[in-house]
């Protein structure tokens, strides 16, 4: 297969597109590398610097063919889109649908969206599962329903098959590739540079949730297993003309056992300052990942929360920040 990766030097689509090419895909990566990483990008994969939204480079990039497009590349903090919500529609929507025009017009058959479970908003339940109602709290998550509606009418005219996946929260690393996004906001990466003393004590936003120990659960699923969701779903595709999964370990863990975890794992305390709750976290978002397991034939198998903090914590240490 040859595979289009944008975003493809990012954390979640440089995991993917390195899995790509160590099952014999041929790879071609396009990145504008604002917010991505130039040495994350596998070796073997082709690379071309350019936005995804750039009509006459795309053009020339598609001009060989492509079997499959999986789509990383666009804004994934949620806070900044409720102040520059203009960037996020530009950035994850008007580029999105740039790249979507020319893959159709050069009869690229399938299309893998990397989606979110923001679309999900305030959830009615937990585990969530792909029935619950959209109804998104913030552009970000906009901007995701957005592109999977539109993917919807695409698969629906035949123009191309699409598998739209809804992650929850993307952790640990796979080959060194760990989370570095500028600035970080992802609450297991914050915690490990805390503890190492690399940044000042970690934030907790709100210990008097309607929980257990009082603060928000979360689900974290391990990036390897979120890469072979990606090559389970192109396969998938022969066989539908769409598919839409959560990305979860259907499992919960609180931050605060989160915290208890990274002691375990690195024997260092995660220095912490309790601050107020953060308008639209909810307590509890966990997924219900039956969807994967049927109909990908997907199992979350390293998504234990002390094998993605070892994992993340083995990977930190290799690129610690200058002068640390």
């Amino acid at each position: 297969m040859r595979a289009l990766v944008t975003g493809g030097a990012g954390y979640i689509g440089s995991v993917v597109a390195a899995a790509l090419l160590e099952r014999g895909d041929e790879v071609v990566v396009i990145d504008n590398l604002t917010s991505g990483h130039r040495d994350e990008v596998p070796a073997g994969a082709a690379f071309r610097e350019m936005a995804v939204g750039d009509a006459t480079a795309l053009e020339e990039v598609l001009e060989g063919g492509f079997d499959a497009c999986f789509h990383f590349a666009g804004l994934i903090a949620a806070g900044d889109s409720m102040v520059h919500p203009e960037e996020f529609f530009t950035n994850n929507i008007a580029e999105t649908l740039v790249l979507l025009k020319a893959l159709v017009s050069r009869g690229v058959p399938k299309f893998i969206f990397s989606s979110s479970a923001t679309v999900y908003g305030e959830p009615l339940y937990t585990p969530i599962d792909e029935d619950h109602r959209t109804q998104t709290v913030n552009p970000y998550g906009e901007s995701k329903l957005a592109i999977e509606q539109a993917l919807g009418w695409l698969a629906r005219l035949g123009k191309l098959r699409f598998a739209a996946l809804r992650y929850f929260n993307a952790a640990g690393a796979v080959g060194g590739r760990a989370e570095r996004h500028e600035p970080e906001t992802h609450l297991i990466p914050l915690a490990l540079a805390a503890a190492a003393g690399d940044r000042p004590a970690l934030e907790l936003y709100g210990d008097d949730y309607a929980t257990p120990d009082g603060t928000c659960i979360r689900d974290y699923v391990h990036i390897a297993d979120l890469a072979s969701a990606h090559l389970l779903a192109v396969g998938a595709l022969d066989d539908t003309p769409s598919l839409l999964c959560n990305l979860g370990s259907a499992t919960g863990s609180s931050n605060a056992e989160v915290l208890r975890a990274i002691h375990e794992v690195t024997g260092l305390e995660v220095p912490v300052s309790v601050a107020p709750r953060r308008a639209g976290d909810a307590a509890v978002l966990v997924a219900s990942n039956d969807r994967a397991r049927s109909v990908l034939g997907w199992s979350p198998d390293r998504s234990a929360l002390h094998e993605v903090i070892g994992d993340a914590w083995d990977a930190y240490r290799t690129w610690r920040p200058a002068g640390s």
